[in-house]
């Protein structure tokens, strides 16, 4: 992927609540919310894990989620495949980028068929090698979420898609936590992963806020992914930890305001920076000096306005002889 600017993701998730209304209505707001991509789910119940009961399959792990099987979670969470092809082009006719995360071999199968642009492999999918290699053989961007993964298995994974020749890989800094605290976003790992990894770096931010958002732009994420809903109040898996429509509009708005700050290196002067000069200091006589009289610091001091000559040179000047006569306020010329 090519970035002249942050690419700013909505993440819909499970916040459709099974209403294809609600997915349309989130799709249109991302776009009013200035999102520059929507993203998609693609799974089943049934291809991403087993309907069982038993301890291996309940959720205890302090999550919102906590007191579910896998199964009925992923029930409930699914986007309908037979949504997708709609989904697409809705948000295509808006201008959004629709891509999505597979979950199996079929999905990607699947995802193939109604053009998917773009692979994104989800924090739990990391250490599916066989699943991130296949999805890298369709020669798409990879976008590749980091939240559970060793240093070892992210070089797998970058690994597994330089295998099938695909290197448009964007590695994902995520904390795995629902909502995730600021303390732990750690990113400081953006510019490391780019630099250690040889790709490009984002954030998938899980925290409240727009903080981490912007600060993670400022430290050169060139992808930016927050989930997303129209109305946190109507409930679903991932509503607690989504941001609403004015809070992902606020968000864009700060991630480009931080895009212009950051600019570009420069040292050259504006013209109005010139002009500030103006107020810069210099030497100036502060008592009247005749021709053949000795500067002192008692007749030249540095001083505003910034008219006469940098204050680097006074201790060269002090104690030489003016050559012409100097009144008081005027600006020393400092001539070799």
């Amino acid at each position: 992927m090519i970035f002249n600017k942050t690419f700013i993701v909505a993440e819909m998730s499970a916040n459709h609540n099974h209403k294809i209304e609600n997915a349309l209505a989130i799709i249109k707001a991302a776009k009013e919310a200035g999102a520059d991509a929507v993203k998609f789910q693609t799974y089943t119940a049934d291809t991403i894990t087993l309907d069982c009961d038993n301890e291996y399959f309940q959720i205890q792990q302090g999550t919102f989620w906590d007191g579910m099987t896998l199964y009925k979670l992923y029930e409930q969470a699914y986007t309908p495949w037979e949504w997708h092809k709609e989904l697409f082009e809705y948000a295509r006719s808006l201008g959004l980028v629709a891509f999505s995360t597979p979950f199996d071999k079929t999905a990607v199968d699947f995802l193939e068929e109604i053009g998917n642009p773009i692979y994104k492999i989800a924090s739990f999918e990391i250490t599916d090698t066989p699943l991130i290699e296949y999805a890298a053989s369709k020669h798409k961007p990879m976008i590749i979420s980091t939240g559970i993964a060793t240093e070892q298995e992210i070089t797998e994974a970058v690994e597994a898609c330089r295998k099938v020749g695909n290197s448009d890989i964007t590695l994902l800094k995520c904390t795995s936590e629902y909502p995730a605290k600021i303390e732990d976003a750690n990113l400081l790992t953006i510019p490391d992963m780019a630099k250690r990894w040889g790709v490009h770096a984002g954030l998938s931010d899980h925290t409240a806020g727009d903080a981490c958002a912007c600060a993670s732009v400022a430290l050169g994420a060139s992808i930016v992914e927050k989930h997303f809903t129209i109305d946190r109040s109507l409930g679903g898996p991932d509503a607690a930890f989504s941001m609403n429509r004015e809070e992902f509009s606020g968000m864009v708005k700060r991630i480009r305001e931080t895009e212009a700050a950051l600019g570009k290196v420069s040292y050259e002067l504006t013209d109005k920076v010139k002009k500030d000069r103006h107020f810069a200091r210099s030497l100036f006589a502060v008592k009247d000096i005749k021709a053949g009289d000795v500067f002192t610091e008692d007749n030249v001091r540095s001083i505003r306005p910034g008219e006469g000559c940098s204050p680097k040179f006074l201790p060269k000047l002090l104690g030489k002889t003016a050559d012409r006569e100097y009144k008081r306020g005027t600006p020393i010329e400092w001539k070799k």
